[in-house]
């Protein structure tokens, strides 16, 4: 039965070829979109899946309760690890892990450099790998490996980058820094792009010299613990232990911000919104959900499209339904051939998807990066989500149109008499009119989204980034000595119109923020984050002194310069009632020197903060050197050769602040090349949609066109009586969309703390390309059947 069903549904859209391929060419883009949202969450979904004990295994995150506001770390303080061990039972094991940058280089056989290189390394304890016991050792084992100091482990890859194989690493010996020699003494497997822990270069933790640090109020967010539960055991179970070491260990009176300790379960690290990781390749989960409605959009889009099309043919297959009903069909029977039809487009519909997923891939890896795997064939559960998606479209495209067809009365249909009622044109009405408001919400969110990033660009930070390098430079007591000689070197380059030694530009990601005393006073609302650069630090960034002074070269620790929201969050309304007052913070007691004008210290995402800017001698890492911007690329060349001469043993990396400074919103650009993508997707897939409702309207209405033209009517006064019922559809679709569109767009909007006002524009220019795409599409068909021969349609009467 099943065959000749599929032999009569071949013949049936073989006949109607047209149609059969914008159904076809509908669903596959729609489908091919899907497929590719769904690879893409299922990776997100993956990270750090797969360990036996993932349910005991947990991060042990900081938080701060200030009076103004709360704040988040995923670090802890050095010492935690070995308290918890002993005072809180119900952890079986607890592991810490640190990770820095450093310099590495590796000699050959005969001790000549062979390869240097700036790292990101790690240093752990054993038993971080016993609480992660899945990370498979292709060499040695934890407790051997990283019991002693000075020893390192590292990933196959780079067992093979710096020693050409996995066999020639293992007891070899390479340089951190300028005196540490490391030995290798163990390989791990290489780590999936889906974890948590990109664990390439992991050095014994008895080598990290900050390992003796005691000091609980202080939390750096590289600076992780984790812990495994006993067997049988909740986090809930351990309240009342961790209630206690937190009150043990950071009293009220002595640590500001009621700092604790909490626990973080495994899979949630990379969804954390509050909390970095490793990695750095967090996403939120409404951005997953975003993205997850968007691919059923999509999906139920092409699907309006199919039914549109599929009742517009109803009509030319009645006498085919009244002949199989005479002659003995069942409903039943019909529309399981309705269905088979449907299920054979959307199976040829998926061969094409295929192809279209498969070219799609690369420029994918290419918006990503190559931090996200793509493949299409890469997991079991993507063949199983095509199965089921081309199940779900074959009963959701085809069940209604199938239920229509099968309906129709025998003796009516054989004499051609059909005519939908109008309930079933009322319900293709409402399925245009959702399928247009999923298109008008996309078409506001990607104009917003586009404005957005515009405003984010475009906006004065209170500073001047262009054409500013930041420059690395080594921090070791050898290289401090060359500083003067280097800055002296490169400031005679033509291109080099200033000079200053600071620890990062004024906007970064890199915060470093303490309690502390002003005037005598500690102040417990808020911390204030600290900045460390000389003198030229202000005339590189063309930050704007409002009160007092800038300090001088001189005033090695003597003076700090702090900022308008400083004063503001100390209810300081003059400017100068702050000079001279005395700034206890980071282990300085200066006075302050003079007031800059605010400037956006991080992202747009976030407020400015309260912050001062120290003197900082030995605490320096970078150099900001600004250049002239016609002299860039060949001043950056000079630099590079200087730098390389200076600082031999080490490795030259730059990068300027505007790029930096832009690499802080790439999530939210890639989102708008998925929105500009996928509102293209849809807004194609509606133009079919269209074409198919207008097909219907012009087959049910051609005798009644016929005959108007015949008493008179002009060609452009029946297309416009056609089109007429089309734009009111998407007015609708415009008054129902724009509150849904609102709110979305203010969601997003409200992840910025500089953000565009919500003006009339984008729903405006929405329902101008919507009417727009309306007005041609529907013209096109109209017209056809408008100036069709008047004669050939009549005739049968």
């Amino acid at each position: 039965m099943f065959k000749l069903n599929l032999k009569i549904a071949w013949r049936n859209l073989w006949k109607n070829k047209g149609y059969t391929l914008i159904n076809i060419l509908g669903l596959s883009i729609g489908m091919a979109s899907c497929i590719l949202i769904f690879i893409f969450i299922r990776f997100q979904l993956s990270f750090d899946e797969g360990y036996k004990n993932e349910d005991r295994i947990y991060r042990v995150v900081t938080n701060w309760k200030y009076s103004a506001y709360e704040d988040f770390s995923s670090g802890v303080p050095v010492p935690f690890a070995a308290a918890a061990r002993n005072e809180i039972a119900g952890f079986e094991t607890v592991g810490s892990i640190v990770k820095r940058n450093a310099f590495l280089q590796i000699n050959d056989a005969n001790g000549k450099e062979k390869m240097k290189s700036q790292e990101a390394v790690y240093y752990a304890q054993p038993d971080f790998f016993n609480v992660l016991s899945d990370i498979k050792w292709i060499y040695s084992a934890p407790e051997l490996a990283l019991a002693e100091p000075n020893t390192v482990v590292l990933s196959a890859k780079y067992a093979e980058k710096f020693f050409g194989s996995v066999k020639d690493a293992i007891g070899k010996n390479m340089r951190l820094g300028e005196k540490i020699n490391l030995k290798v003494a163990g390989i791990i497997q290489d780590m999936p792009q889906n974890s948590s822990f990109p664990l390439e270069i992991v050095i014994s933790y008895e080598t990290y010299k900050g390992r003796f640090n005691n000091n609980w109020d202080s939390v750096n967010s590289a600076f992780c613990s984790y812990v495994l539960l006993k067997e049988g055991l909740r986090p809930e179970d351990l309240q009342q232990s961790i209630a206690n070491f937190n009150k043990k260990y950071y009293p009220v009176d002595k640590i500001a911000g009621n700092q604790e300790n909490k626990l973080q379960v495994l899979r949630a690290i990379h969804f954390s919104d509050k909390y970095d990781n490793f990695a750095n390749a967090s996403i939120n989960r409404s951005q997953i959900y975003g993205l997850a409605i968007i691919g059923l959009f999509l999906i139920i889009t092409a699907c309006i499209n199919f039914i549109n099309l599929s009742t517009a043919q109803s009509v030319t297959r009645s006498k085919e339904v009244g002949v199989r009903k005479v002659m003995g069909s069942k409903r039943s029977q019909l529309i399981y051939q309705f269905l088979t039809e449907t299920f054979v487009v959307s199976l040829a519909a998926l061969l094409i998807a295929c192809v279209i997923t498969e070219l799609a891939i690369p420029p994918m890896q290419h918006l990503f990066k190559g931090r996200i795997e793509f493949s299409l064939f890469g997991h079991p559960s993507i063949f199983a989500f095509m199965a089921l998606l081309v199940l779900f479209i074959a009963f959701l495209a085809g069940f209604y149109p199938a239920l229509v067809i099968s309906g129709f009365k025998p003796a009516l249909a054989i004499k051609n008499k059909i005519a939908l009622n109008k309930r079933g044109l009322s319900l293709r009405k409402i399925l245009v009119v959702a399928q247009f408001a999923i298109t008008i919400v996309l078409i506001v969110g990607t104009l917003v989204v586009i404005k957005q990033m515009q405003f984010v660009q475009q906006k004065s930070l209170g500073f001047n980034p262009d054409a500013v390098a930041m420059v690395g430079i080594p921090n070791d007591s050898l290289s401090k000595i060359k500083y003067n000689t280097f800055k002296e070197r490169i400031s005679k380059l033509p291109g080099v119109e200033d000079i200053s030694f600071c620890q990062s530009p004024p906007l970064s990601g890199n915060i470093n923020s303490s309690d502390f005393t002003y005037n005598g006073v500690k102040n417990k609302d808020f911390e204030l984050r600290n900045i460390r650069a000389d003198e030229n630090f202000f005339k590189v960034f063309d930050l704007k002194l409002i009160a007092g002074k800038l300090y001088h070269k001189s005033d090695t620790a003597n003076a700090c310069v702090v900022n308008e929201t400083f004063l503001k969050k100390m209810s300081i309304t003059n400017p100068e009632e702050a000079i001279g007052k005395v700034i206890y913070a980071s282990g300085n007691t200066v006075p302050i020197a003079g007031v800059v004008k605010d400037f956006n210290d991080q992202s747009l995402r976030e407020q400015i903060s309260a912050l001062a800017i120290f003197p900082g001698k030995n605490d320096y890492w970078n150099v900001s050197v600004k250049i002239d911007s016609k002299q860039i690329a060949a001043t950056m060349k000079e630099i590079d050769k200087i730098w390389n001469s200076t600082f031999p043993n080490g490795v030259f990396d730059s990068a300027f602040v505007n790029e930096t400074i832009n690499s802080y919103y790439e999530s939210e650009q890639i989102m708008g090349v998925l929105f500009k993508i996928f509102a293209g997707v849809i807004i194609f897939i509606s133009f079919i949609g269209l074409f198919g409702l207008i097909s219907f309207v012009a087959t049910q209405r051609t005798k009644e066109v016929a005959i108007r033209k015949v008493l008179g009517a002009s060609t452009l006064e029946l297309v416009k009586m056609l089109n007429g019922s089309f734009l009111v559809m998407v007015f609708v679709a415009n008054i129902v969309a724009w509150p849904l569109a609102y709110l979305f767009v203010s969601k997003w909007l409200a992840g910025f703390a500089y953000r565009i006002d919500v003006s009339i524009w984008p729903f405006a220019l929405a329902m101008a390309i919507s009417m727009a795409i309306t007005l041609v599409t529907v013209s096109i068909r109209s017209y056809k059947a408008a100036s069709a021969n008047t004669i050939d349609v009549l005739k049968y009467e």
